[in-house]
């Protein structure tokens, strides 16, 4: 074969591939699509899943349907998908947990990094530090002043251990030098309960699911760990406004696929569901539901699941915090 056929056969080969990808980018999805979510029923992770889901089998005509696969701090569901095919049919719908997990050096049986497809950022949710009524307290100030005047007594519980919200809690201790013994719940549910019935004097939550027990007087708002107010809990100062300055983790939430994923797909789902953020409808759903637009290409979440994997190593070296 002359160099001249060979260069022909390359080019009709690489003509025959770029049809390939157009073609999957028109005809995709052509058959139902399912998105896992590797967390229970209730949170940002399903909200935000469920109102994008609905939304999104409107626009393709396809049955999207919104699967919850929960467990070992999000890796059952995420393996799931790792070990799904790689033609844009299975998406996860994964939050900041699971960068959580792999600054915690924890033991898994893929590799968040090589083995996921990252598609697009999406939203985020501040957390919040919330005091019980009966402790008396409302501000960082006060609870300060209450550890002075009642040393180790105070306990706070959390959404689990090594979750963000007990990160945000340990940051805080370390900024103030704060005395509180953490309980890790196996959720936020529970830690929710029992620091609303005053089992427990202190928890740090998701923003959102504070939200009405803050509004009924039920529970009261020690800080918020974002640069700027919450949007539905504008009365409720930030840490930053009381003095500790960085404290902004939040939980952030991201669509991603298995490996290989086809870039036609990845273009088309960040195309399609960056219109459904940008309509004011969606944008209010998810505000409602305590859920605010982090809207961010393949790119920004790679560096930001870079940059946040350094960070919680290093808080997770300084604050002692080991995986379960």
């Amino acid at each position: 074969m002359t160099l001249t056929s060979i260069f022909k056969c390359l080019g009709l080969a690489l003509a025959c591939h770029a049809s390939l990808g157009l073609a999957l980018a028109d005809t995709y999805p052509s058959k139902p699509v399912r998105i896992i979510v590797p967390y229970g029923t209730g949170g940002g992770s399903d909200t935000l899943a469920r109102q994008l889901g609905a939304s999104l089998q409107q626009l393709w005509g396809q049955g999207v349907t919104v699967e919850n696969r929960a467990g070992a701090s999000g890796n059952i569901g995420s393996e799931a998908v790792v070990k799904s095919p790689a033609d844009g049919y299975t998406l996860l719908l994964q939050n900041s947990t699971m960068v959580v997990n792999m600054g915690l050096g924890m033991k898994l049986n893929y590799d968040p990094e090589k083995d996921l497809t990252p598609i697009m950022l999406l939203g985020s949710t501040p957390n919040a530090l919330v005091a019980h009524p009966s402790l008396g307290v409302k501000d960082l100030k006060q609870l300060e002043a209450y550890a002075r005047a009642n040393p180790g007594k105070l306990s706070y519980g959390s959404c689990g251990i090594g979750t963000p919200m007990h990160f945000v809690m340990e940051l805080v201790k370390q900024k103030t030098a704060l005395d509180a013994v953490h309980a890790g719940y196996k959720g936020c549910a529970p830690a929710v309960t029992d620091v609303v019935g005053g089992q427990i004097p202190l928890a740090v939550l998701s923003a959102n699911l504070v939200v009405p027990y803050a509004k009924a007087g039920r529970l009261n708002v020690i800080g918020i760990a974002s640069p700027k107010r919450y949007s539905l809990l504008p009365d409720a100062a930030t840490f930053d406004e009381q003095g500790i300055k960085p404290l902004d983790l939040p939980t952030w939430y991201a669509l991603m696929g298995p490996v290989g994923l086809p870039a036609e797909v990845v273009a088309r789902v960040t195309s399609d569901v960056g219109k459904l953020l940008a309509d004011p409808a969606m944008q209010a759903r998810l505000s409602a539901a305590g859920v605010e637009l982090l809207a961010g290409s393949s790119a920004d979440l790679v560096k930001l699941i870079r940059s946040d994997k350094v960070r919680f190593e290093q808080l997770a070296k300084s604050a002692n915090i080991k995986a379960e």
